[in-house]
């Protein structure tokens, strides 16, 4: 039986009384979790909730979107989770694309219900506990699930199209939880602060659910608050953490962080951008007992597919690590074939965590695969030793003049400036040139800056093509829910 309410089951079986979740104070058993899964799936049932139906969510973190997870698979269906920032035409697109039978939605989100005729209001009884709404419901037994099922759809973030619905199967998840077990070096004890967004796969899966899966606890928090996250390491005595990079630079910006007690916690894994050097030695000042993972991922793999191995972070800095044990990573051109170490092109990936494609859309499916390799559209190269490094998305790339420029070259010179506090580096439109180099930056408070000074700077450290021609400031930069800014956006909003 793979179903995902299975390795609850076993925990639950041996050790009822275990923590498996934490919320607002309330400590809730492996034994209790399966109760309310059991109970809800038998609601969904009712419901006309079986094998291959889609149940959406458009919730913030709480007990009840992990019970809605596990019980849609206890009852055979596959489970949708959508992004809540999203605007209600979007929420439709993703909803109706999905043909979801049921969605619930957190009662703050109720003016953005679209794209279901079938939609269930959660308040704040409903979201600690998903039993309130059962109404009495019997709990069942699981419906059989095979690996090749779909137990969930994950639309991407848009960076560079319309969402596309990643298909993820049993034995992609299962295969993601042993990776990120053997790579983090997971345990019955591992104690996770889950802070992200549980409809994004950082939060969810990096490492997420696996943590369930070897018997440790999650610490969930509805929103993310620094200081909040900082007293529940110390409350909890957590020891790992998936955080977006503005994430952990909020967490060391804290002004007083030193009043907390944050030993227990071990690791934090990253990624998303190139972490500056400077983070990583902050984060080590302030975590003496923890280390900072950059990491690579992405939707389509179920996150985490490369991690920064312990000892070589400044050895191989601007690297997010080795590829984990069943994942396969090479480097190739636009006719997809194999480049050479130190070579840059599109990262390809392949393995059992990778997604199978996209649903409904075999063409953009055949379009992502070199074969059996996943194209994931960003760039990268990978040294002799097998680390790899990001240098770009394809889309990001910028041609100017007919000279290709690195988007992320740019911005790692430009966040050398004291007076910079954020940056992201676009090409815009250029009736001579093509595309120019537009650097968008947010200041540090009280800080000024201007494109004479910004230029010279980057004239002494860059080539004269890739000097930005354009400086747009700004209050903050617009990012996904994983901390890589949405450049789309960006373009869209940026004065030609």
């Amino acid at each position: 039986m793979i179903n995902l309410s299975s390795f609850i089951r076993f925990h639950a079986d041996r050790e009822p009384d275990r923590t498996a979740l934490v919320f607002e104070g309330a400590h809730i058993s492996f034994g209790e979790f399966l109760r309310r899964i059991e109970t809800t799936a038998g609601h969904l049932q009712s419901r006309g909730i079986g094998p291959g139906a889609v149940v959406a969510v458009v919730m913030k973190n709480s007990p009840a979107f992990l019970e809605l997870a596990f019980a849609v698979s206890h009852a055979g269906g596959i489970f949708l989770p959508v992004n809540f920032r999203l605007s209600k035409d979007e929420i439709a697109y993703i909803v109706g694309h999905a043909e979801a039978r049921l969605l619930f939605v957190d009662d703050e989100f109720a003016d953005k219900a679209a794209g279901c005729d079938d939609v269930t209001t959660l308040d704040a009884a409903a979201r600690a506990d998903t039993t309130v709404l059962t109404g009495g419901a019997e709990r069942i037994a699981p419906v059989h699930r095979r690996p090749k099922d779909i137990f969930r759809l994950m639309y991407t973030s848009g960076t560079t199209d319309r969402p596309k619905g990643v298909i993820h199967t049993y034995s992609n998840f299962y295969w993601k939880n042993a990776e990120h077990g053997i790579a983090l070096d997971l345990e019955r004890d591992t104690r996770l602060l889950v802070a992200g967004p549980l409809y994004h796969v950082g939060a969810f899966d990096l490492p997420g659910m696996a943590v369930l899966w070897k018997g440790g606890s999650l610490c969930i928090h509805r929103d993310f608050d620094p200081a909040a996250v900082l007293a529940s390491i110390e409350r909890e005595r957590l020891t790992g953490a998936w955080l977006a990079p503005v994430m952990t630079g909020a967490l060391l910006a804290v002004p007083d962080r030193d009043r907390f007690d944050v030993s227990s916690l071990r690791w934090v894994v990253g990624g998303g951008e190139r972490t500056p050097e400077s983070r990583i030695r902050t984060f080590a000042d302030y975590f003496t007992n923890g280390r900072y993972i950059d990491a690579y991922g992405l939707t389509e793999s179920c996150s985490g597919d490369t991690f920064m191995e312990a000892g070589r972070e400044f050895e191989k800095i601007g690297s997010t690590g080795r590829a984990t044990a069943h994942v396969s990573i090479e480097i190739r051109d636009d006719e997809g074939r194999p480049l050479p170490a130190g070579e840059p092109g599109e990262i390809c990936l392949r393995g059992p965590k990778i997604t199978q494609g996209y649903w409904k859309d075999p063409d953009k499916t055949a379009a992502s695969f070199f074969g059996e390799w996943f194209r994931t559209g960003d760039v990268g190269y990978l040294d002799a030793e097998g680390f790899l490094f990001l240098t770009d998305r394809k889309k990001d790339m910028i041609i100017s003049g007919g000279e290709n420029i690195a988007s992320s070259e740019v911005e790692r010179v430009v966040y050398e400036m004291p007076e910079v506090a954020e940056c992201a580096v676009i090409g815009t439109p250029d009736e001579r040139w093509g595309e120019r180099v537009t650097a968008v930056v947010v200041l540090r408070p009280g800080a000024t800056l201007d494109l004479a000074t910004l230029s010279a700077y980057c004239r002494d450290r860059l080539a004269a093509f890739k000097v930005p021609k354009q400086l747009v400031l700004t209050d903050s930069l617009p990012r996904n829910p994983s901390g890589k800014v949405l450049k789309r956006l960006l373009r869209q909003d940026v004065p030609s």
